[in-house]
This record gives C-alpha cells, sequence and structure tokens, in this order.
C-alpha cells in the first residue's frame, strides 16, 4: 500500500475524531452544559478503526495501543446509551473480533513482527516510550470516563476527562511534531482547543 493511500485512512480517522468534537462541542455551548450525544460514540468508533488500521500499516506501536485501550469503551458508552443494539448484528460482531481477527491474520500470514513494531528503526526507543506514554495517558480519559459513567448509570463526559485529554494531547502533539506524523499533528493541534474549550464550560456552569 502506497504512503498517500495510509495518510489517507490516518487522515479519515482525524476527520471523523475532529467531527465527533465540533458536534459535542456545538451541542454543549448550544445547551450551557457539557453534553455527549451518541454519534459522539459512533464517530469515536469508527474513527479508532480507521486509527488502530492506520498504526498498524505505519508499524507505530503507540498509535496501535491508544486506539485498543479505547476501543472496547466506545462499544461499552454505546450500550450504556442503548444504541450498540440498534446496528446490524453482523456488524456488532465483526467491530467486536476485529482487533483480535487484524492480530491473528497478520501472525498467520508472517507480518506480524513484534521486533519490527518495538524496535522500528524509524522510532527510536526514547521515542517510542514518549508515544505510548502519551497515548495511555490520553486514552486512560475514556477508561476514567466509562467508570465514572458505570456509576452515575449513564454515558457522561465528567471536567477529570477534559483534563486528562488535555494533558495527553498535547503530549501526543509533541510526539507528533518529532515522528513528522502529519495526521496525528492536525488532529491533536485542533483538539487542545476544544478540550481547553469544555474545561471552561464545566467549570463556569458548574458554579451557576
Amino acid at each position: 500500500m502506497s504512503s498517500w493511500q495510509i495518510y489517507s485512512i490516518g487522515f479519515a480517522a482525524q476527520i471523523l475524531f475532529s467531527g465527533r468534537l465540533f458536534i459535542q462541542w456545538f451541542l454543549s455551548e448550544k445547551n450551557k452544559k457539557v453534553l455527549t450525544p451518541s454519534v459522539f460514540w459512533k464517530l469515536s468508533l469508527i474513527a479508532s478503526f480507521l486509527l488502530f488500521v492506520y498504526g498498524y500499516l505505519r508499524d507505530d506501536f503507540s498509535i496501535m495501543l491508544g486506539q485498543a485501550i479505547t476501543y472496547f469503551i466506545y462499544i461499552r458508552n454505546l450500550q450504556l446509551q442503548g444504541e450498540w443494539n440498534k446496528l446490524p448484528k453482523f456488524l456488532r460482531i465483526f467491530l467486536y473480533f476485529f482487533p483480535v481477527l487484524i492480530i491473528i491474520y497478520s501472525y498467520n500470514n508472517n507480518t506480524y513482527d513484534i521486533q519490527k513494531l518495538l524496535f522500528n528503526e524509524a522510532i527510536p526507543l526514547w521515542l517510542l516510550i514518549l508515544g505510548s506514554t502519551a497515548q495511555i495517558i490520553f486514552n486512560l480519559r475514556f477508561l476514567y470516563q466509562w467508570i465514572y459513567s458505570e456509576r452515575m448509570k449513564e454515558s457522561v463526559l465528567p471536567l477529570g476527562f477534559w483534563f486528562l485529554s488535555l494533558i495527553g494531547s498535547t503530549m501526543i502533539l509533541v510526539y507528533a511534531i518529532i515522528r513528522k506524523d502529519p495526521v496525528l499533528f492536525v488532529g491533536h493541534i485542533m483538539g487542545i482547543l476544544i478540550y481547553t474549550r469544555n474545561i471552561i464550560i464545566s467549570r463556569k456552569y458548574a458554579k451557576l
């Protein structure tokens, strides 16, 4: 697969990620509180699917790790909102098993090389650690959000979610600049603005 095709997959994922944020931001501004529309999780799941593929094609462990952390949390939030069972059954089965299927496929075709993935010449060890740490912090926001939502018995985006988003996204932006990855750079430069705005909205209307 050519570089432009690989980048197209990555940019498609970032467009969906950015789209979900703009929709969520717009609805939150309109309603004067931070909302969590179901389309946020639907776009998240599709984008995560594409970005996982992008990371795989780029031999970028940190990207794959980040998506592996949140993939099933997106599904769980759709379940909490009662939207998951509305999807066609074959699509639900495919989405459930996709990460496992791609690993099995790669292993059986001798293309899944742990050595290549973890010790990529284009990504020095220190940079891999930086990128992986950034992805873990950035995507732990969804673990936090999931636990919070389970306790509240509804899908919500608490203030802590946006603080973790801002910290993790800033670190990934640094990684993207060093790695010279336009997909990550474009996605997170816009995200930082929205995360900051959601923090302002959350703190402002919590005082009312």
